[in-house]
């Protein structure tokens, strides 16, 4: 469930982008130096957002620097770091995880398997210093599992399901701010879920495998009901983004809530449309 939350670049200005990419570079960094490559092909998009997210509520001393690296092998690029880093690199570790098996537990892709072993012989240490964080994103991940299994099909109670997992993930500390982002991080996981969800169903159909959306897939208003629930559930998400004190990055937050999270819904729903329009 990667690969959701990104920029629409096309908005920015090139200040911002050069400034959202600065961020990706030090998370990209941090993963390298705590986890070596494997850590650093696990670089995402979303995990981005995140550490732009906390750095812009809390605001740590960051450091900004250059170098280069094996993509961009001919050109210094500028990097940021903060403490914050290290947490977003440590949760991008341990969902990668979570996602490599959870591929493997639906296609039995060998080399998901081997990459999650991989992954999780390098975590040992996070995963003690984020126990009772972990325990409740397992125990979440656990019960969003055996629901799928037994073909549950309620949305909210699924998307819910998973909207703990990433409520988990978003709340850093046991501070004045951790019920505003666990909130916060429930509608994103919530938005997360049904999007990959209303991307996936064709597949998933002719496939054999679990989706929450199988028995609405096709009814003649299947497509408006899902535009308005994600729209519902990210509404929600950003009446809790409001909420919070930021200043730092705010723009380029609200360029990837308000317009860069829709980037792939409506990549799948025009090919989508096009596809019905060429069977027509």
């Amino acid at each position: 469930m990667f690969g959701y939350i990104v920029v629409n670049q096309p908005e920015l200005r090139i200040r911002e982008w050069e400034l959202y990419h600065s961020y990706y570079c030090g998370l990209c960094r941090v993963l390298k130096e705590k986890y070596g490559r494997v850590g650093q092909a696990t670089l995402s998009y979303d995990m981005t957002f995140l550490l732009l997210l906390l750095s812009g509520l809390y605001e740590p001393e960051t450091v900004c620097g250059e170098s280069r690296c094996l993509v961009h092998p001919g050109k210094k690029h500028v990097y940021r770091c903060n403490e914050l880093t290290e947490y977003v690199a440590d949760m991008n570790m341990l969902l990668t995880e979570y996602k490599c098996m959870d591929d493997w537990k639906d296609d039995r892709k060998h080399l998901r398997l081997l990459l999650a072993r991989i992954l999780g012989s390098r975590t040992e240490e996070s995963r003690q210093k984020y126990f009772g964080k972990l325990e409740q994103i397992s125990a979440a991940m656990e019960e969003l599992s055996r629901a799928e299994e037994q073909g549950v099909t309620d949305l909210d109670e699924m998307a819910g399901r998973f909207g703990r997992v990433m409520a988990q993930v978003v709340a850093v500390r046991k501070d004045e701010w951790e019920e505003s982002l666990l909130r916060f991080g429930f509608y994103l996981g919530k938005f997360i879920y049904l999007l990959d969800a209303y991307e996936d169903i064709e597949e998933d159909l002719k496939r054999g495998r679990y989706n929450p959306l199988k028995g609405r897939y096709e009814d003649p208003d299947f497509e408006q009901d899902c535009q308005d629930i994600l729209t519902m559930m990210m509404s929600a998400c950003c009446r809790e983004f409001e909420q919070l004190p930021i200043l730092d990055n705010v723009e380029i937050l609200r360029n990837i809530l308000y317009s860069g999270v829709w980037s792939r819904y409506e990549a799948t729903r025009q090919a989508r449309k096009k596809s019905a329009e060429a069977g027509g």
